[in-house]
């Protein structure tokens, strides 16, 4: 158990992440393998291994058909590679809406199983009381307002939310919540500028942004979209790379090697050893 302390207490905690309203940004992205988790683990406070991973790695049209069993995979991958970022699960669609004793069940699973520090939860209408259901019982929480990917059904697709007065009111109302029922920060999507820094006002957690301006505490995007791994990303991500172009690259110079014959050379072959 002593050589597992220092790790423990080097690593970014819910605590610390919630004592960082109003100061340094706090900068997060996500990551579903443990490759990808090292090398971000030396930049990020906190990685959040996302419901985004069904779309991401899956193919899947949307979240609403990842699984538990996705999410435990993924963050057992993440958890192994990092030492320093707080590591955060999704609870994915369905683990925690109904009865909270359900949810608690799910949560506990989530944090056994892979290890991690955190779980996320979309915070609808109905959610808050959840939150402060598992907060109470010791497992740490975030929150998730404005555009919730989990509600693309309800929604009919994609789209930014707080554009009118009811919407608006809704999301703060949301947010409030999430914040008063022990959430140590909350996520938000989609929003205005406006919208983002009054809620970022008025609740006493941080703010962690995707789509919802500078007004956040911190900011979070899909790191895929990020690379430059998809031809089309959203309005409010900055490319900062153009893996897929380079990806591309070099595919198309190991297939033109290995149709010359210059693939493998003597470099990359094994010889016997001839003993004399």
């Amino acid at each position: 158990m002593s050589a597992q302390r220092p790790e423990a207490e080097r690593r970014m905690t819910p605590r610390r992440i919630k004592a960082r309203k109003g100061g340094e940004p706090i900068v997060c992205l996500t990551a579903y393998t443990a490759p990808v988790a090292e090398i971000l683990d030396e930049v990020c406070d906190l990685l959040l291994v996302g419901d985004s991973v069904g779309m991401v790695l899956h193919g899947l049209p949307n979240t609403v058909g990842v699984t538990m069993e996705m999410m435990i995979l993924h963050g057992q991958a993440v958890m192994r590679a990092s030492r320093r970022a707080l590591v955060a699960v999704d609870m994915p669609f369905g683990a925690y809406e109904g009865a909270k004793e359900t949810a608690y069940a799910n949560a506990v699973r989530i944090l056994k199983e892979t290890g991690a520090q955190a779980v996320k939860v979309e915070s609808g209408p109905a959610v808050a009381e959840t939150i402060a259901y598992l907060t109470r019982r010791g497992v740490p929480v975030i929150g998730h307002v404005g555009l919730r990917p989990q509600a693309v059904l309800a929604d009919g697709g994609f789209r930014a939310k707080g554009r009118h007065g009811n919407e608006y009111a809704c999301v703060i109302a949301e947010a409030k919540a999430a914040s008063d029922a022990g959430a140590f920060c909350v996520v938000v999507e989609g929003v205005a500028e406006g919208l983002a820094r009054e809620i970022t006002a008025a609740i006493d957690v941080p703010t962690i942004g995707i789509g919802a301006s500078a007004g956040c505490d911190g900011q979070i995007l899909v790191t895929d979209d990020m690379l430059g791994l998809f031809d089309w990303t959203p309005k409010f991500v900055r490319r900062y790379a153009d893996l897929k172009g380079e990806i591309a690259r070099a595919a198309r110079a190991y297939a033109d090697d290995v149709r010359s014959g210059a693939f493998p050379a003597a470099a990359e072959t094994y010889f016997a050893v001839v003993k004399g």
